[in-house]
């Protein structure tokens, strides 16, 4: 199995940990720790929804006393405003604590994963400045990852231009199996 895999199940585990360590918390306040985890873990997952609301039912207190908890919110903040550079800043502004830090380096994974996605998507070809600031590297970094996924870049006029990603396979239904369903829908209609 590949690592990612292994990491991913890993993660979705322990995001199952942390949500019943919050429910089963003595007084329905669980450890910053937790919040902390489980926030990041939310943010890792692209759910702001549980994200915002888990922040919301995070008492005061904590929010204030813990440090890591506000950078972590500041990371989901950054997120919701589709703040690509911001992310990659914020993430990298704070010093984690050990149990944070593999889901904030997936965070930051993700989010280059997720740029690269949508900038083949959108676009036809866009500045290397801009693309480098979109997935977070300096601009030759940026250039070499785009070359080894098969993009192109043009030197000359610093531009990246997207390798444009493979339609999703179309399944195509046998036309015994298309009439068959028209027939049953037709003698339906007429009963």
């Amino acid at each position: 199995m590949p690592a990612a895999v292994i990491m991913e199940e890993n993660f979705d585990k322990l995001l199952e940990q942390c949500e019943a360590q919050e429910l089963e918390a003595p007084g329905g306040i669980a450890t910053p720790q937790v919040y902390a985890q489980l926030l990041a873990l939310y943010l890792l997952h692209n759910d702001m929804n549980n994200a915002r609301y888990l922040w919301k039912r995070i008492p005061q207190a904590i929010k204030t006393a813990n440090p890591e908890l506000a950078a972590v919110w500041a990371v989901g903040q950054r997120i919701w405003q589709r703040d690509f550079p911001g992310i990659y800043t914020t993430i990298a502004a704070f010093q984690w604590s050990e149990n944070i830090l593999p889901v904030m380096e997936a965070l930051r994974e993700s989010t280059r994963q997720r740029a690269y996605a949508l900038v083949a998507q959108a676009y036809t070809s866009i500045a290397a400045d801009d693309f480098a600031a979109f997935v977070g590297y300096s601009v030759e970094e940026a250039v070499k990852g785009v070359v080894s996924q098969g993009w192109q870049a043009d030197p000359a006029t610093r531009m990246v231009m997207p390798k444009k990603p493979d339609p999703p396979p179309v399944s195509l239904v046998p036309n015994e199996q298309q009439l068959a369903r028209l027939t049953d829908y037709v003698a339906f209609l007429e009963n």
